[in-house]
């Protein structure tokens, strides 16, 4: 008897065509969600969260809370891309996505973005307050009624993109049953100025496919002088503004040395851009602005819990 007859038959392992298209479909969801800018959203509200949370934390209100506002994100960037499919495939860095790539349609995406809002709202509603709930629904309508549209027209799409921008913190601080007070404005506008050097050096850039695609990002066509102004601009403000969370007793001088810093740290690399405006002051600028804001809602989180402990 031959060899070949007493060896075993290799077994081969086959995956069902199906299958495989299911999978591709749901990574195509998981790319349309951004689930990146959704999970800073979420770490945003638990910062809120946990400083207006004055006696015992509420667990379960806490952790609807960041359901209720995530899936309100998601349906934000969904709805978003649902109204820039054209825009999107005309730039490289975008053309790739689930709908300009005809990975789903966008009656898919359409019903998939509404649901998670309605979700969202239900949940919110039904698990924590009806003002957290308005908000957020508030939010994802600015978001993609007034900013997303906008950017075809105006560069200041820019200004009002920063308003849904800045709520997450806010979302967090009414959600633990407070109200719409100094505190939440302060928060607000933390992440209100913050954003323009950050989305200034990314509108830089990328400035020749927004050109490309007709988005209107820039100030003043783009004029260098006029953008890196803008940015230094906002850099200085937030410097002071950060530090009203210290003055409005939310943290103390641990959070406030660390924003200051980090602050003249932002407002440095503004500088250099606004003095060289160039793509790689531009990035450096763009990852100082992504190391300042977690590290400062980190510490300032840090520093209120250890004062009330």
């Amino acid at each position: 008897m031959s060899q070949s007859t007493l060896s075993p038959s290799p077994t081969v392992l086959t995956v069902s065509p199906t299958l495989t298209a299911e999978a591709g479909r749901i990574a195509a969801y998981v790319r349309l969600s951004k689930l990146r800018i959704g999970f800073m959203a979420v770490v945003a509200v638990a910062v809120g969260f946990a400083l207006g949370v004055e006696a015992v934390w509420n667990w379960g209100q806490f952790a609807m809370a960041l359901v209720g506002v995530g899936l309100g994100a998601i349906a934000s960037s969904v709805l978003n891309q649902c109204l820039e499919v054209t825009t999107d495939a005309r730039m490289p860095r975008t053309a790739e996505r689930p709908l300009p790539s005809g990975q789903l349609s966008l009656a898919e995406a359409w019903t998939y973005g509404l649901a998670c809002s309605a979700l969202s709202t239900i949940t919110l509603l039904l698990f924590v307050n009806g003002l957290t709930a308005f908000l957020t629904v508030a939010t994802t309508a600015a978001y993609v009624g007034l900013y997303t549209p906008l950017k075809r027209y105006s560069p200041l799409c820019t200004v009002i993109g920063a308003v849904p921008g800045a709520m997450p913190p806010v979302l967090g601080w009414v959600a633990s049953g407070q109200t719409l007070d100094m505190s939440a404005l302060t928060l607000f506008v933390l992440l209100f100025t913050w954003q323009f050097p950050h989305f200034l050096a990314i509108a830089w850039i990328y400035q020749d496919q927004y050109r490309r695609a007709g988005l209107k990002m820039l100030p003043a066509n783009g004029h260098p002088a006029v953008v890196g102004l803008i940015a230094v601009g906002y850099a200085a403000v937030l410097i002071p503004c950060s530090l009203l969370l210290r003055w409005w007793g939310l943290a103390g001088s641990v959070y406030a040395a660390t924003a200051l810093a980090l602050g003249v740290w932002y407002l440095v690399d503004s500088i250099r851009f606004a003095w060289r405006p160039e793509t790689s002051s531009a990035r450096r600028l763009l990852k100082t602005s992504l190391v300042y804001l977690p590290v400062v809602l980190v510490v300032l989180t840090a520093d209120h819990l250890w004062r009330l402990n």
